[in-house]
């Protein structure tokens, strides 16, 4: 944790990552973010609706209408999730959702929408298209919002359907309910697989050349035709469905590798970055410092942290991973960044951050952070890089020791702050800091390392003008002592550094002598 006393004011910080924009006078071109909420148009007419496509079949070929029923292959449904709990089980299903309705016009793109109809404070209804024979989850908030009819998704060819020009009756369609603008000129392939690449630069590493922005997905629909992917960890996405009609494509950072950046279930499931309108062949997007900041901060932490979940695995670093479902949230006018595991169960049922957080209490409780990631002054992927390992080394070290050790980690961060004032870390002195001596260490270490590894030269000093030594790790490394092997002595019982030399001397016993004389060395006189 890098002076994450900040999460007394939560409540606030929501207040300062937000950002404004001026409204559009012009149709967004593909390539351009916007932020803020999404402003809605006037409703329009899907042409994908059961109705809708009969009408066109019987447009195109009549003999065929009068002997085959078009019968719905998909539902659009929203939901309104009252709870996290319900909220994760809508996710556990698998479909895709958006918080925003998929048939009205967008005048303006955003980062989120909160339909206004709702109370600020709770979350927004889900939109999503699922299968004719999905399975609803019991107990949350359901409406059918319209049967369609999507001809890939037909199940079994039905007798009259095999040889129907598809693309004839979706052009035709979109001509019935007014949308032909949005279809594709007919001298062009009827129907392509949307794919492209995502990359990113970073000036100090790999000569500056683009690579992948990786493991975020790419989401992409026309009224309720709607696909999404991945991309690999080169940034290349394909789509599983083809398009004829332009989609709209965004960027949604909800990564493969188990983790989330933005804020959830309230404003949006995971921080959006829309990029408009585009043709169905794909969209490229190339993300660079100099452009959307919102969008770089974003995917430099969705780097950073892919990166790290690789290289937990036994044949690199070999130790646990942050816990699943991890939840980031970056804020642009803050320079402190914080491992306080909240969404994960830390410390909020604490009567000491109740007392502190008074009547916030409650609303914290909805909008909870593992991790948070202060950019302010941070304008290269370098510093960026280095404040989110440093976290994602706290939070494998959450993995191994649960909430019980880190309650009393955070609680001695904020009495530090409270007590001794911005002296980060405090001196050391009050009930817990041992807590915060082991964890600090860890961090400072890990983050040094992975920096050397990244960038080259000598290990980085991080941390070593702080009261704990993070310079008792780097010595031992230095001298053949693994990551992992470090690692295994950060367990549930090390709350100081003399029960971390204990567990040391226990388990490297053929070390003892070496571990006593760097303790020794760097000692608190």
């Amino acid at each position: 944790m890098k002076t994450s006393w900040k999460i007394l004011w939560l409540p606030a910080l929501l207040l300062l990552a937000c950002d404004r924009d001026e409204p559009l006078e012009r149709p967004q071109e593909a390539g351009e973010l916007y932020h803020g909420m999404i402003e809605l148009g006037e409703k329009l007419d899907d042409p994908y609706t059961v109705a809708n496509i009969q009408a066109a079949l019987e447009q195109v070929d009549p003999t065929k209408a009068g002997r085959v029923e078009i019968k719905a292959t998909d539902l659009y449904v929203r939901f309104l999730p009252e709870t996290e709990e319900e909220f994760d089980r809508l996710k556990a299903t698998g479909i895709c959702l958006l918080d925003h309705p998929m048939d009205y016009q967008i005048l303006r793109e955003g980062d989120y929408y909160h339909d206004p109809a709702l109370e600020p404070e709770k979350i927004t209804w889900q939109y999503a298209v699922v299968p004719k024979d999905f399975v609803f989850p019991e107990g949350i908030r359901t409406e059918l919002l319209d049967e369609c009819y999507l001809s890939e998704n037909e199940a079994v060819t039905r007798a009259g359907l095999e040889d129907v020009d598809w693309d004839a009756v979706e052009r035709e369609a979109f001509r019935l309910t007014g949308n032909e603008d949005l279809y594709v000129p007919p001298t062009k392939a009827s129907r392509v697989t949307p794919k492209g690449r995502i990359t990113i630069e970073d000036y100090s590493w790999s000569g500056g050349k683009p690579f992948g922005v990786a493991g975020v997905r790419v989401s992409c629909n026309c009224f309720v035709k709607f696909a999404h992917t991945y991309t690999d960890r080169d940034g290349y996405y394909e789509m599983p469905t083809s398009f004829a009609a332009n989609p709209r494509y965004r960027l949604v950072f909800d990564n493969v590798a188990g983790f989330s950046i933005g804020f959830n279930l309230v404003l949006v499931p995971g921080s959006f970055s829309t990029l408009g309108k585009a043709g169905p062949e794909g969209i490229d997007f190339h993300v660079t410092p100099h452009g959307d900041q919102a969008l770089w901060r974003r995917s430099v932490v969705n780097n950073a942290a892919y990166d790290y979940y690789q290289r937990c695995g036994k044949d690199d670093m070999d130790i646990l991973p942050p816990p699943g479902g991890l939840r980031i949230w970056i804020f642009k006018n803050l320079d402190c960044s914080s491992t306080v595991m909240l969404k994960h169960g830390a410390l909020i049922e604490s009567e000491t951050i109740k007392q502190y957080l008074g009547e916030y209490a409650a609303l914290v409780k909805v909008f909870l952070p593992d991790i948070t990631i202060g950019t302010k002054g941070q304008d290269s992927y370098a510093g960026i890089y280095s404040s989110t390992v440093h976290e994602l080394s706290h939070a494998s070290h959450y993995a191994q020791v649960g909430n019980a050790y880190w309650s009393p980690y955070i609680r001695y961060i904020i009495a530090a702050f409270l007590r001794e004032g911005k002296v980060a870390y405090g001196t050391g002195t009050l009930e817990n800091a041992g807590y915060c001596e082991v964890g600090e260490s860890w961090g400072y270490f890990m983050e040094s390392v992975l920096y050397k590894e990244r960038y080259g030269g000598s290990i980085p000093a991080f941390g070593t003008s702080f009261w704990f030594y993070p310079q008792i790790f780097r010595y031992l490394y230095e001298r053949g002592m693994t990551r992992s092997e470090i690692f295994r002595a950060l367990t549930p019982g090390v709350t100081d550094r003399d029960k971390l030399l204990s567990e040391m001397v226990r388990l490297y016993p053929e070390r003892e002598r070496q571990l006593k004389q760097v303790f020794e060395r760097y000692s608190r006189q």
